[in-house]
This record gives structure tokens, C-alpha cells and sequence, in this order.
């Protein structure tokens, strides 16, 4: 089936399950004032043709890169759209909208064969790098190559070419093989065609093009680890400065052509950039108008809650869906949760209910009860492990303990993130709710960072340490079952560092199951093949879902052309936002 079908059937189911939060207006606009209470959840607030001002965001960490070819945050993935073109995007729109992919870099969205084995993109003309040199393809097929296979100095991002590229498994990546060639499976036959041949079938092939690392990279600028301190843009905003670990600021690039970018309108004059601010005081710099917005984009801290949703501060804030599921990782290969039976003692132990009170309540989310959210395309309710109000059983607990041959219970550690308030709260409450039946759990925090690159997602690192449980929070890389589950749970995406699959899982059926399930071109069997691999994850007990995740996003008064997207994990759109600064 075409992906351009497939799209809009996403898009549609999407809007549904989302209800009012984001079907409502489509592309209606409250050019007045600062809207009201979830103005931005459907339409773009304070909407503005004016160009001009400055765009500020804070962070409360650093990113994991603002390197294209290697990130994996959902909020880089929003933010180096300012910079880095990609061969399709999200459409920068209000509501339902926002979830259409659309031509970016590319003239038109892929031309797949009908087995959805080859796809092929043909650019448009007049694009140019920074620097004025041309963007040609052989640039976007050796962004693919350095991004997907070349670890030993990028490592952060997710590894689908190099699962779905024929050739794939043997290719060595442009650090380590020399040839003029790179990997046959992607040809460029002149500049402006780029050809993929897949080993399988992909359905979702255009969901893949809109990730960062399909933004062209010049070989001959590549620096390797070292390219994010000097990134040749093709968006209309290039590098003035970067600091690691303390920020960045954006201006214009001269090379951009508006006539060849019919998506980002490009109205601020320049975007800055601070990480490392404490989480509450970003959230006052919010509430004083000081800055933009969040970066991080996952709403204000469960101490500033309670002060947006009253008074002044209500009709400012967005309470959004983030299409994403907090949920703790218990290791395989870390005992005692290589034993199934000690990981159903958590599942059937945990008040989830506690952890939901402790981060905030329901303006933070949903008690969870499966790995994909509501929100994405395979969602099917159940509830493994359902106990009353959510609240855990104890009895049920002490019997899985019984099983797994530790009937006095267990000790184990905890990760979660020090910037992170809530998440630091979460793995509190759950430390209290486990005591009850006789597992004690010591809770470790880490940057996030580098969570993933230097701790939670390095193997040898969580072994040698015993981090038997991992906090996690996970948003779809698109809105289907696909993009939500493949590099969390597939075997083939644990990697030395910069992991996601935290678990270490790696069952055999589960990996033919997804293997399967994108290689069905039937729409209605792929999506219900979603919700069953979502039944075997959670028969595993590797996996125990927490809260189905909401934002409580602020807009101050100056921030402009505000809306949320679910394409994003619900944060603000940061290709449309602008500034009355």
C-alpha cells in the first residue's frame, strides 16, 4: 500500500483516539491575546506574519547531541529542524494536521516499488549548505551512513537503516571502509535521486525519512564526533556559536532560499539556546516571561504546578497528551531479573497510583497499563497485571517472590534522571511502594545527557553496576505501533551505547513478530499486530508501564505562534514559534 495512504490512515485514527485534545480546530488560528486554557492543543496562538525578535529556550541538561546524524531526544529531533532539512517532516500545523508528513528536503514523498522494497526521493533543486556548496544526495546517503554505522564515534541515534539497508549487517560505515562506493544499498544514479533497497518490506518508510538523519552532511566538513561544533545547515538557521554544555545561539543562514522550503516560514532573527538551568528556575523564567520556552518540552515541574492551574497563569498553559509511556525497565541479564517470576513480583507489587500522586496527578498523565500509549496506531487496552485501583497486590506479589525462590524478597537499584523532579519523585514513590513486599530498591541518579550514552543504555555499564530497574520515558519516532515499539524491544537495537532497549530484550518471537508486522502491507493487520506485540512485552514482565504521559506546558505572554504536536511528543512546534522580543 502506498505511504501516502498509509499516512493519512494514521493521521485519522490519531485524531480519534486523542480526542478533543487534538482534533479539534485543525488549522484555526487565535491571532488575540494569549489564547485560553489549551488554546494551543488545537490552534496556533498568537499567530504572527511579522519577522524579527529572538527565540530563547533553557534546558535543565545538556542534549545527548545537536548533531543530526546523532540524537535520539524528541525535543533535538523538533529543535534541529531549524537547521537540519530532512527528506520529509511533520507538517508545522495545529492539531490533526501536524501529524501529516510532508515533503521536506525531498520534492515529493517517496516513490516506493509494490513490494515497498525500494524508495525512492528526488530533492529539490536549488538547495545549498551554509556554506553555498550545493546539497546533492551523495550528502544525505553519507549523513545515513556516518548516523547509522559508525558507533565508535556516533552512537546516540536509532539503527533502522542499518536493520533495513540490503547489506546492512556487513557494512562498516564511512569511518572505517574508505571506498569511494559507501553502502550499495543506497543509490545516488545523479544529484538530485537517492535510491534505498531494503532487505524486507517497510511500510513506513516516509515516517523514517522525516528523522534527523537524513539531513545532508558534506563529507568533506565531517569531523566525526566533533562535526557539532561545526554543522553546515541546509534550514534557515545556521550556528553563531555553540558551548558545550552551556548553549548555542542561531542566526539567520544566508544560503536558505524560501523558495525552495515551502514548510518553515523562518520569522525569528535568531534562536538562543541555554542548558544547564535548574528545572524550577526554567519554569519561573516561563512565568516571568524571560524566556520562549522549555526545550525539553515535557511541562513544568510537579512544584510549579500548582501555580499555573490557578489564577493568572491558567489561560496560559496546554495540558497535552504526549503520546509517550513513562515505565521502568527491569534487565534480563541483571539479577534477579533474569528470573521471569521476580519480575512479575514488581508488576504485581507496584502502586502505580502512588507514582502517578507523587509526579503531579492527573495533570501529569494516566495510570499506564501497556507499553504503547493511547495515542499511537496499535494501541489496545488491556491490563496484564490489573489490581484494584491500581494499587498493587501484595499477596500476588509475595507468591511471584515465592516462585522466583526469594520469599523474603530481593535488593536492587534504581536509575533515574537528576534533572528530572518528577521522574526523581516517580522512582521514589515506587522505592516506597516495593518495601511493602520486601524489595528494596536503591535509587541512582544520572545526568540525562548522558543517560543513555555513558549509563542506562551502555550494557556493560548496567551490569557491572546491577542496575536491575531503569526509569524510562518513550515517545513514538512516528505515530504507529512500529515507530513506537521497534527500538525499545527489538534484540537487534541493543547496542554497546546509546541503547534504548533497556530491557535487553531480545525474544526471538517478538523480534519475527515486528519483523512480520512492518512487512505487511495490509493496513488493518498491521495495526492489530501492533497491540499483540504489546501483549507479549508485558507476558514477558520485562517491561512494567507507569503513567501514560501529559504535559503541562506554559506560554508566556510574548511567545508566538504557539501549538502543540503530537508528531513531537507534544511539546510546542519549534519550526513555527516566534517571539514578540
Amino acid at each position: 500500500m502506498k505511504t501516502r495512504r498509509v499516512t493519512a490512515g494514521v493521521a485519522s485514527v490519531l485524531a480519534l483516539s486523542l480526542g478533543a485534545a487534538a482534533c479539534g480546530g485543525g488549522d484555526d488560528n487565535d491571532g488575540g491575546g494569549n489564547g485560553k486554557k489549551d488554546a494551543a492543543l488545537n490552534s496556533i496562538v498568537n499567530a504572527s506574519d511579522k519577522k524579527g525578535g529572538t527565540v530563547t529556550y533553557e534546558h535543565s541538561d545538556v542534549p545527548d547531541s545537536l548533531d543530526p546524524g546523532n540524537t535520539y531526544y524528541g525535543w533535538v529531533q523538533n529543535f534541529s529542524r531549524l537547521y537540519g532539512r530532512t527528506l520529509t517532516t511533520f507538517k508545522p500545523a495545529a492539531g490533526k494536521a501536524g501529524l501529516e508528513v510532508v515533503p521536506d528536503l525531498a520534492e515529493g514523498l517517496g516513490k516506493s516499488s509494490p513490494d515497498a522494497k525500494t524508495w525512492t526521493y528526488k530533492l529539490r533543486a536549488g538547495v545549498k549548505f551554509q556554506d553555498g556548496t550545493p546539497v546533492t544526495s551523495k550528502d544525505v546517503k553519507y549523513a545515513i551512513e556516518r548516523s547509522n554505522f559508525a558507533p565508535e564515534a556516533l552512537s546516540n541515534g536509532p539503527t533502522y537503516f542499518k536493520s533495513y539497508l540490503e547489506g546492512g549487517d556487513k557494512y562498516k560505515g564511512p569511518y572505517k571502509d574508505k571506498s569511494a562506493e559507501g553502502i550499495k544499498s543506497i543509490e545516488t544514479p545523479d544529484d538530485r535521486t537517492i535510491v534505498f533497497k531494503l532487505k524486507q518490506p517497510f511500510a513506513d518508510f516516509d515516517y523514517l525519512a522525516t528523522f534527523s538523519q537524513t539531513a545532508p552532511v558534506p563529507q568533506a566538513k565531517d569531523t566525526g564526533a566533533k562535526y557539532v561544533q561545526a554543522i553546515q545547515s541546509t534550514g534557515p538557521y545556521q550556528f553563531q556559536s555553540y558551548e558545550e554544555g552551556r548553549g548555542a545561539t542561531l542566526v539567520r543562514n544566508k544560503q536558505w532560499d524560501a523558495k525552495t522550503d515551502p514548510v518553515r516560514k523562518a520569522l525569528p532573527d535568531k534562536i538562543t539556546i541555554k542548558f544547564k538551568v535548574n528545572p524550577v528556575t526554567v519554569d519561573n523564567d516561563l512565568l516571568s516571561d524571560k524566556i520562549t520556552a522549555d526545550a525539553a518540552g515535557t511541562g513544568v515541574q510537579p512544584q510549579t504546578q500548582p501555580k499555573v492551574l490557578r489564577g493568572k497563569y491558567a489561560n496560559q498553559t496546554d495540558g497535552s497528551y504526549a503520546g509517550a509511556t513513562q515505565y521502568i525497565a527491569l534487565n534480563v541479564n541483571v539479577k534477579p531479573f533474569d528470573n521471569a517470576d521476580c519480575r512479575k513480583a514488581v508488576q504485581w507489587g507496584l502502586d502505580k497510583q502512588s507514582v502517578l500522586d507523587a509526579m503531579g496527578g492527573s495533570p501529569k498523565g494516566d495510570v499506564a497499563t501497556t507499553l504503547l500509549p493511547p495515542s499511537v496506531n496499535g494501541y489496545t487496552k488491556f491490563d496484564t497485571y490489573a489490581t484494584e485501583g491500581h494499587k498493587g497486590d501484595v499477596a500476588k506479589a509475595k507468591e511471584a517472590l515465592k516462585a522466583c525462590g526469594k520469599p523474603n524478597g530481593f535488593n536492587t537499584i534504581l536509575t533515574a534522571r537528576s534533572d528530572r523532579p518528577a521522574e526523581v519523585a516517580a522512582a521514589t514513590a515506587v522505592q516506597a511502594s516495593l518495601k511493602k513486599i520486601g524489595i528494596n530498591v536503591e535509587i541512582k541518579q544520572f545526568p540525562s545527557g548522558k543517560y543513555f550514552s555513558n549509563f542506562a543504555g551502555v550494557p556493560s555499564y548496567v551490569h557491572d553496576n546491577k542496575l536491575g530497574m531503569l526509569s524510562m520515558a518513550w515517545g513514538a519516532d512516528w505515530p504507529t505501533g512500529y515507530g513506537f515499539l521497534d527500538q525499545i524491544i527489538n534484540g537487534a537495537a541493543i547496542k554497546p551505547s546509546g541503547g534504548n532497549n533497556l530491557m535487553e530484550l531480545d525474544d526471538p518471537k517478538i523480534n519475527k513478530a515486528l519483523t512480520d508486522a512492518i512487512a505487511n502491507t495490509d493496513d488493518a493487520a498491521r495495526t492489530k499486530a501492533w497491540g499483540d506485540i504489546d501483549k507479549m512485552v508485558l507476558d514477558n514482565a520485562s517491561v512494567v508501564p507507569l503513567i501514560y504521559r501529559k504535559n503541562l506546558l506554559l506560554r508566556p505572554t510574548s511567545a508566538q505562534n504557539v501549538t502543540v504536536t503530537q508528531a513531537y511528543l507534544g511539546m510546542y512546534d519549534y519550526l513555527l514559534m516566534s517571539s514578540a522580543k
